[in-house]
């Protein structure tokens, strides 16, 4: 459906963008309470793997968010909403790094088994948003924009779990800033790759109304 030449009025269409709207919005729910539990849940433990997987729950509710302000809108909108995401992917990375400085600066040792149930929590529902969306990645670049976020969080939750184990086994707070510090260089290289998506539909979609507009003139 990238690139659909269909009417706005088509049925198929609307019926479409419908589908996708219920689907977004049940995500967007879920990774609502999700940022508020486990934003609390890390700052209680003191786990920047939490906080980072929190911030990227917040981030993808905001991603949902978009996704469903342009998802009846024209391709270029489209492609500013991948791009608008691209860029909140990479605020997050770089805000998790710093995060991760900070925590090797302190020393402080989280909670491991509290990081590992939360994390479990988080992997679940992350599950539950990727099969929801996986059916309407490859409708537009918005959508697969969304799918590309949903599916780092599967990366980013197992590796909470993991730092949780071996801060459990090591009892240092290493494994929590190398997971959280590999989150962020997870976000960072997944919104390269959103940005250079989004900027190729862009300009894919102005070449091909400025097409329409010849042809119409002619």
């Amino acid at each position: 459906m990238a690139g659909c030449c269909c009417s706005e009025t088509d049925p198929h269409l609307q019926a479409m963008r419908q589908r996708q709207a219920r689907m977004l919005w049940a995500v967007l729910s879920i990774n609502t309470l999700m940022f508020a539990a486990e934003f609390g849940a890390g700052w209680w433990a003191g786990s920047t793997a939490l906080l980072g997987d929190s911030l990227d729950m917040l981030g993808d509710a905001l991603v949902y968010g978009l996704s469903l302000f342009v998802v009846a809108r024209s391709v270029q909108w489209k492609a500013i909403s991948a791009a608008a995401k691209g860029a909140l992917m990479l605020g997050l990375g770089l805000l998790v790094l710093g995060e991760a400085l900070a925590k090797t600066l302190s020393g402080h040792v989280p909670d491991s088994g509290f990081m590992m149930g939360v994390g479990a929590v988080a992997l679940a529902a992350n599950i539950v948003c990727l099969f929801l969306l996986t059916r309407h990645r490859d409708d537009d670049v918005n959508m697969r924009s969304s799918w590309i976020c949903s599916r780092n969080d599967l990366f980013a939750n197992g590796g909470v779990i993991v730092a949780g184990l071996l801060v459990a086994l090591t009892d240092t707070v290493w494994p929590d800033v190398i997971v959280g510090a590999a989150i962020a260089v997870l976000f960072l290289q997944s919104s390269i790759g959103v940005l250079r998506d989004a900027r190729r539909r862009y300009i894919q979609a102005q070449a091909n109304e400025e097409t329409a507009e010849v042809r119409v003139r002619s």
